[in-house]
């Protein structure tokens, strides 16, 4: 299909182009940034989504470092949270309930019965606006979405809007910012599923994962927080210093069994402000990404659940543990949970937050 470059400045460019058709006649379109000799992202309209993420390696070969399904089908089915913007309320709330200012208000549940990345008709589903930005020495594109009160049982109306800035230098940043007119509670994180061997090239076990946490959420076999922060002293849960992952999950241990066999959990990140929050290195490639959040928590999930049925963009099933997510974002389940951090937004508030996946090679 034809690209129209839109922005162009030394290194860097935007390109946008029609990428595929939704089974409703809207247009799905794919966003193209970065430098031409570097870094490279493919964003879709399509739920605000990384598709793909072009990095290189210690040789300075570049490679596909994100999962992405391979079709329309894909992108609405078995892949809809690859590289999504999920929300408005990402991880689990139990059951579906949502306690807030003395009305409980009954949320769109899963199979499971309770409420997983804002339901199953998410942001993850909708097409967003987006248009091309430069700022300083970064391009990128920003998405914006109109979220109407009662959306999958969320009070208030929610414009939210997510911008990706790629930098010279393979730092992608993104930052999310929401207002509502009535109070609600938001949540935003990305999905994107890394393998740094390369997209559908074998599993993450090799790869070495270093977390800035203390402490983590243990959780029941519906992936729901049992209550107060552990500590993960003596648990495979700790990843102070960087560990591969492979020797990690397949650790006999409860939480690792309750989770599928590998993690599904969120560790409490240590300080505030924007800080590093996970370090994750494949030593094959030298490819590096390190993670840095305002955010309070981490959710990894190493893709326990993949099995084979869902091929990538690459031509390659996606089998267990094919790529791991590093989800920046408050605890599952707060809005029930008065101890853990407040994801309250009132009108006249601003939530914002920001994340930087940070690409380097050695």
């Amino acid at each position: 299909m034809p690209r129209d470059v839109l922005v162009s400045t030394g290194d860097l460019m935007v390109a946008q182009e029609a990428a595929a058709t939704m089974p409703n006649g809207q247009r799905i379109t794919r966003w193209t940034f970065g430098s031409r000799t570097g870094v490279t992202a493919e964003v879709l309209s399509l739920g605000a989504r990384l598709q793909a993420l072009h990095a290189p390696d210690r040789a300075g070969r570049r490679a596909n470092v994100v999962l992405g399904g391979g079709s329309v089908e894909d992108l609405l089915g078995d892949a809809a949270y690859l590289g999504t913007t999920v929300g408005r309320y990402a991880n689990r709330i139990a059951g579906g309930v949502l306690p807030l200012a003395g009305t409980t208000y009954r949320l769109a549940t899963q199979t499971t019965g309770h409420t997983l990345h804002g339901g199953s008709d998410g942001f993850a589903t909708r097409l967003w606006d987006g248009v091309p930005v430069r700022a300083d020495r970064q391009v990128g594109v920003r998405f914006r979405l109109r979220s109407p009160a009662g959306d999958q049982g969320f009070p208030g109306t929610l414009a939210a809007e997510v911008t990706y800035l790629l930098d010279p230098d393979g730092g992608l940043s993104i930052t999310y910012q929401a207002a509502t007119d009535a109070p609600t509670v938001v949540n935003l994180t990305n999905h994107a599923y890394f393998n740094l061997a390369g997209e559908g090239r074998g599993t993450v076990h090799d790869h070495l994962l270093r977390v800035e946490a203390t402490g983590y959420l243990p959780v029941n076999r519906d992936l729901i927080p049992l209550g107060p922060v552990e500590p993960v002293a003596g648990t495979p849960f700790d990843l102070r210093h960087a560990r591969r992952i492979g020797t990690r999950i397949t650790t006999d241990h409860p939480q690792l069994r309750a989770a599928g066999g590998g993690f599904d959990h969120t560790w409490a990140l240590d300080g505030t402000g924007l800080r590093r929050a996970a370090l994750l290195s494949h030593p094959a490639s030298g490819r590096h990404v390190e993670c840095l959040t305002t955010e309070p928590g981490l959710q990894v999930y190493t893709g326990n659940h993949f099995d084979g049925t869902l091929t990538g963009r690459s031509g390659r099933r996606y089998t267990p543990y094919a790529g791991i997510a590093l989800e920046t974002q408050h605890f599952p389940d707060s809005p029930n949970r008065p101890d853990y951090p407040s994801t309250l937004l009132r009108p006249g508030e601003k939530y914002r937050s920001r994340t930087v996946y940070r690409f380097t090679a050695g």
